[in-house]
């Protein structure tokens, strides 16, 4: 299949193209941006965001909002994000949505590809242009080009490894890039966690967004969840300390009898990039003491694939991955289907699981492991992200979950899961 030079006329729709976007495809004598595929495929399109390049693989998010949230969640680190919603920018861009624990740090997302010009912002809790915001992010992007095409060579052929490029002049060095592109080995066997991982222990506070109040500062520690953090997204912590917890957050190098000299009443296993088989080369082993330990653990997405590795599991690399907010899942536990948000390339293999863990959640698209428990311990985890940041919140149950488990370990009345 070949989608070379998918670039879209937007003259002929009589689409405007605002002053703060990058120019109108139609006024350039030559491309200004290009994505380079490991297969040789070239796409042209328009640049926006930071100029520059960088090798990643290309993957495809089918979520209709949240797109802020999307490059500012670090398990995006070493990929770039196909949008297949056509319309971005409109939201603009602020800092109460981004989803990187440290502010300034980079956001691990190599670039985004979008379908048209990026819009001018019109909402009322916007404060920068979303092209500024890119830019000051140092995120390249493609605009002007068929995401539809390039969204079905995915699910063809698979998760491609790739360049991208953004030069405002158009001048690139065609054969380089695609030597680039073909020699980049990709996310397997890449340990990721360090380039998004806290540098120290510390703490936090904020609670979940209200709306006209924003984020509030949580008082009460009736429970203590350490977090290790391989990459963990802003709203988890939020929605611990929204159930009056104290988070303390550790690196992903932690060790575990580090974390159990804080005194926590439950772990938390963060989500993250990369292969969990070579971040786990050095975090299973404290996993397994963590779970050994008998207080209740709680996996997600990295943490859930890292946990499966401490408990016997092997896993593998998706064909395309799962990058949406529209993911139907099934709980066995409850019989229920639940609408969630999932962003990951690796999965837990459900034949390899041993005996004493239970598969407790599966994916509805293709039947993939999306969540375990451990017979006869308060351990459990799952693929997809409960919290949500963009996506609905069919899964916010399983913190509720989580502290049960914490309140049971201590003989305390126990929440009802669903509020």
């Amino acid at each position: 299949m070949s989608i070379a030079k998918i670039g879209i006329n937007y003259e002929s729709y009589g689409i405007p193209i605002m002053s703060q976007s990058p120019p109108a495809p139609w006024t350039l004598t030559k491309p200004t941006a290009l994505l380079i595929l490991a297969d040789g495929t070239v796409i042209e399109g328009t640049g926006a965001g930071a100029s520059g390049t960088a090798e990643a693989e290309v993957c495809f998010n089918t979520a209709i909002t949240g797109y802020q949230e999307i490059l500012t969640d670090p398990s995006y680190a070493g990929q770039i994000v196909t949008f297949t919603f056509p319309h971005i920018g409109n939201v603009g861009a602020n800092e109460e949505d981004v989803e990187t624990l440290d502010m300034d740090a980079p956001t691990g997302v190599a670039g985004a590809v979008f379908k048209m010009p990026i819009t001018n912002p019109s909402n009322y809790r916007s404060a920068k242009h979303f092209n500024d915001w890119l830019v000051a992010r140092n995120i390249i992007a493609l605009c002007n080009i068929d995401t539809r095409a390039l969204t079905a060579h995915i699910r063809e052929s698979g998760l491609a490894n790739a360049v991208i490029a953004h030069d405002p002049d158009g001048d690139f060095d065609l054969a380089a890039l695609k030597q680039r592109a073909a020699n980049w080995a990709g996310l397997e066997g890449m340990d990721l966690a360090p380039s998004v991982t806290s540098e120290n222990t510390g703490q936090w506070s904020q609670k979940p967004w209200v709306w006209n109040q924003g984020y509030r500062e949580s008082q009460a520690h009736a429970h203590h969840i350490v977090a290790m953090d391989f990459g963990v997204k802003r709203n988890i912590l939020r929605l611990f300390t929204g159930l009056d917890c104290k988070v303390t957050v550790v690196p992903a190098t932690a060790k575990a009898e580090e974390i159990l000299a804080l005194q926590p009443d439950g772990i938390f296993l963060s989500n993250g990039p990369g292969d969990p088989a070579a971040t786990g080369k050095y975090s299973v082993e404290q996993i397994r003491k963590l779970v050994d330990s008998g207080l209740p653990v709680f996996g997600i997405c990295l943490g859930h694939q890292m946990l499966a590795l401490a408990l016997g599991a092997t896993t593998v690399k998706m064909h395309q991955g799962h990058h949406g907010a529209n993911h139907p899942v099934k709980d066995h536990t409850t019989g229920k289907v639940e609408i969630v948000s999932m962003n990951h390339g690796f999965a837990v293999d459900s034949d390899s699981l041993p005996e004493g863990v239970e598969e407790t959640h599966v994916s509805l698209f293709d039947g993939t492991n999306c969540g375990l428990s451990l017979t006869g311990k308060p351990v459990f985890s799952v693929q997809h992200h409960p919290e949500a940041s963009p996506g609905p919140q069919d899964s916010h149950y399983l913190f509720r979950r989580f502290l049960n488990l914490i309140k049971q370990t201590k003989g305390e009345e126990l929440l009802k899961e669903r509020a």
